[in-house]
């Protein structure tokens, strides 16, 4: 630049070409990590309105309106089932172990409940210590075999805490019905099932013929 052999047209041009690229660049890198963080900051909003930062699961409000959606939609299955699952000796575990091993108990039994299901089941967190799984098409027969593979899984799980072996339960009840129905009647259906006793697969199902 300061070479007494460049014309002042050349420095010139050189100036013009290298001060804008020194600047631009390092402005030009800034600005896209800022739309990169932007994204993923947007992406964790979404993630954190919509799923349970517990147990991974639906929100109780985006499962409730994404089961009610999928019944008021004019194409698709109109039969299928809706599962309530209920964590056994939960308020056990949060007086013996603590809180914290009463939370890592509804994680492990999440966990269980989504390997035991089908590809397009939803499955949602209602309340503090339920589950829900919404069984889009599904059959009697459908719906028992997913709560037992559900209940399988989880009479599988490891768990110890402090070091004591502990056996994690739950219990399944449900609804089976040909035309879909609102989240609400579901619901009840399913919890009002949970008080007739168990069939011989463990499972307490009741049958809607709307």
């Amino acid at each position: 630049m300061f070479s007494d052999s460049l014309t002042p047209f050349v420095r010139g041009a050189v100036t013009a070409i290298v001060v804008p690229i020194a600047i631009g660049l390092p402005l030009f890198a800034l600005l896209g990590w800022q739309q990169i963080e932007i994204r993923r900051y947007r992406q964790e909003l979404t993630r954190s309105g919509t799923f349970d930062q517990l147990t991974g699961c639906l929100n109780g409000k985006v499962f409730t309106s994404m089961v009610d959606r999928r019944a008021a939609r004019p194409v698709g299955p109109r039969s299928g089932a809706f599962l309530v699952i209920h964590p056994e000796h939960l308020a056990s575990i949060n007086l013996r172990f603590g809180l914290e091993w009463g939370d890592e108990a509804l994680r492990l039994i999440a966990s269980a409940i989504r390997s035991a299901v089908r590809k397009d089941d939803l499955i949602g967190r209602l309340g503090t210590s339920m589950f829900g799984v919404f069984l889009p098409g599904a059959s009697d027969q459908d719906a028992k075999e997913i709560g037992e593979r559900i209940r399988g899984a989880v009479g599988e799980i490891y768990f110890a805490p402090k070091g004591d072996k502990d056996v994690l339960a739950i219990s399944v009840g449900g609804v089976v019905f040909e035309h879909e129905l609102d989240f609400e009647d579901m619901y009840r259906f399913a919890e009002e099932g949970m008080a007739e006793a168990p069939d011989e697969t463990g499972m307490r199902l009741s049958h809607v013929n709307n």
